[in-house]
């Protein structure tokens, strides 16, 4: 346990709260590529941006399990870090996605 107490820093979780979403939102969309190429997938009756906005919001959980990863090994100042990006993704998002979904106009 105390061999992670060296990364147990703000500033590699401001990293890693910025590059894991943005890593996963690759991958992600890459599988949903895959799948629509293969004709797994339908995107007929669903919204325009669906797509973009889900895979987006999926990617954040990418945060909420290097949230976990730290808290299980007590590393606080690694998960404050994460909070920072996290919360600017969040924002981005409602920016995007949110005011359409609470049809609101902006």
């Amino acid at each position: 346990m105390k061999n992670y107490l060296k990364y147990d820093n703000i500033f590699l979780g401001i990293a890693i709260g910025i590059c894991a979403p943005i890593a996963a939102y690759g991958i992600l969309l890459f599988l949903y590529e895959q799948l629509d190429n293969l004709e797994i997938l339908n995107p007929e009756g669903l919204a325009p941006n669906f797509r973009e906005r889900t895979i987006a919001i999926i990617a954040l959980i990418a945060n909420a399990i290097a949230m976990q990863w730290a808290n299980n090994r007590l590393m606080t100042n690694l998960m404050r870090g994460i909070i920072f990006p996290t919360l600017v993704y969040v924002g981005m998002w409602m920016w995007f996605y949110g005011f359409e979904l609470m049809n609101i106009n902006v």
